[in-house]
């Protein structure tokens, strides 16, 4: 199971932290996802991390903003979200596939084994 939270209403060019705690799910020699749906929008991918390597991945409007991390004693994924945006405003969702996803599928939704229940993020001044 997993269980993301700290989202909330942050001013543009504010900051948040998302996190994405596990129980009964290793995060280990897995990778884990984050991933956005905004209201009329198909849910994409924004950030990943394989814990089997430690590589990271990111799509463009986030790199340089974003950063994703992994407690492996506290079993869990945070999203550190700085500079954030008005068009960041969407629910953000964690989900993990037990394995080593190849790069060709780390944004493939259809992919990932368990996802967690999401979280508002609201960018508005």
């Amino acid at each position: 199971q997993l269980q993301a939270s700290g989202g909330g209403l942050v001013q543009p060019g504010g900051s948040l932290r998302l996190s994405c705690a596990a129980s009964g799910v290793r995060l280990d020699r897995a990778t884990i996802g984050w991933f956005r749906q905004a209201p009329g929008k198909e849910r994409e991918g924004v950030a990943c991390i394989r814990t089997t390597t430690g590589s990271t991945f990111y799509v463009d409007s986030v790199k340089g903003r974003f950063t994703i991390s992994r407690d492996r004693l506290e079993n869990t994924v945070y999203l550190q979200m700085n500079n954030l945006k008005p068009e960041d405003t969407a629910v953000y969702y964690c989900a993990t596939y037990a394995g080593h996803l190849i790069n060709s599928n780390v944004w493939n939704r259809a992919t990932y084994n368990y996802w967690g229940q999401g979280t508002l993020v609201t960018v508005s001044s």
